[in-house]
Formats: structure tokens, C-alpha cells, sequence
């Protein structure tokens, strides 16, 4: 007579769920080219490789942004930047704050996508302008994006993760546009 095995006794093995999109891995020990393209959420984050600049990822991924305004700019006319720049934004969110989670750090400076949106603001709201006028908007905002005066960094201290690293950059964007309407009207 033959009897079914007693299924308490063996060990059954465990039930693995393959591991979503937004699963955090463990902290890379290098960040380089395979840990971006490692998820597109990081390539998003990291600005298609801007972020990974051994000097100034901020500049570069500020100078990306400037880039790749003035070639889609013939292309798009406002309300479709305005889409893209809050469908960017969305999705910063979301990336930059995987990003920061996976390298464990609350804001790091290899994470560039939230000054590139934030610079797009500045552009599109500057334009038309000469070289040297979008220059001048590219130093100030660069300025107000690395020294972060007062008021800045009280809006930016209660803000966490993909929140608090978009909108930080996204107020340096809005003094930035003051200074320049100032300038305008003076």
C-alpha cells in the first residue's frame, strides 16, 4: 500500500515574486555607466549620463538642458513644452526619488533630471533671448541652484525624496525668473 509523504516534514521552497520595477537593490559600490542603464528610472535620474561627470554633474546636466532646448524648441511651441516640462516633472518624482533610495542618499548631486526640467522653466519662460541673455539665466540659475540663499532653503528643508529634490531646483528656477524680470523692468 502506498501512502503520499508527509508534505509538514519537507521543506518547501520559499515563494520567490520577481522583483517589481521600483524594487530597491542594494547601494552600488560603483556608479558608473552599468549602474545607470542598470534601471531606466536611473537613467532618467542621471540624465542620460550627465550626473555621472567626474566635475560639476549639475553644470552638465544644466548645459544638457540648455542642449536639448535649443534643438527641440523648433519643434515644440509652449503649451507642448509646457506638457513636456510637467510630464517631466511627474516622472522626476518618481525617478530621482528610486534614484536616491537606492544610493541610500536623501539629494545627491549625480542626480541631474531635476535641473534639467527646472532649467526648461527658465528657458521657456526667457525666450526668445540672445546667446548671452540665456547664458546670463543659465549663471544665475546655476547660482541659486548651488549656493541656495535664504528663502530658498526653507521651502527645501520640510520636502523629502523625489519631492524635496524637484522642487528645490524648481524654486532656484523661479528666483532665477524673478531676478531676470527685475533686470528686465529696471
Amino acid at each position: 500500500m502506498q501512502t503520499d509523504p508527509d508534505l509538514s516534514q519537507t521543506s518547501q521552497p520559499s515563494q520567490q515574486r520577481s522583483p517589481s520595477f521600483f524594487a530597491i537593490a542594494a547601494a552600488p559600490t560603483r556608479l558608473d555607466a552599468r549602474f545607470m542603464w542598470s534601471h531606466p528610472l536611473h537613467a532618467i535620474s542621471l540624465g542620460a549620463g550627465c550626473g555621472l561627470s567626474p566635475m560639476m554633474p549639475g553644470t552638465m546636466g544644466t548645459l544638457f538642458a540648455w542642449l536639448a532646448f535649443t534643438l527641440l524648441d523648433r519643434y515644440l511651441n509652449p503649451v507642448a513644452w509646457g506638457l513636456l516640462i510637467a510630464i517631466g516633472f511627474f516622472v522626476g518624482l518618481v525617478a530621482t526619488d528610486f534614484t536616491a533610495r537606492t544610493l541610500r542618499l536623501a539629494d545627491t548631486r549625480l542626480v541631474v533630471w531635476d535641473k534639467i526640467v527646472a532649467f526648461w522653466v527658465v528657458l521657456l519662460m526667457v525666450t526668445p533671448a540672445s546667446f548671452s541673455a540665456q547664458f546670463a539665466a543659465f549663471a544665475l540659475f546655476r547660482f541659486f541652484d548651488m549656493v541656495t540663499p535664504p528663502p530658498l532653503d526653507f521651502y527645501d528643508r520640510p520636502l523629502k525624496g523625489g519631492m524635496g529634490i524637484m522642487v528645490d531646483d524648481m524654486i532656484a528656477a523661479f528666483f532665477t525668473l524673478i531676478v531676470i524680470a527685475l533686470w528686465r523692468n529696471a
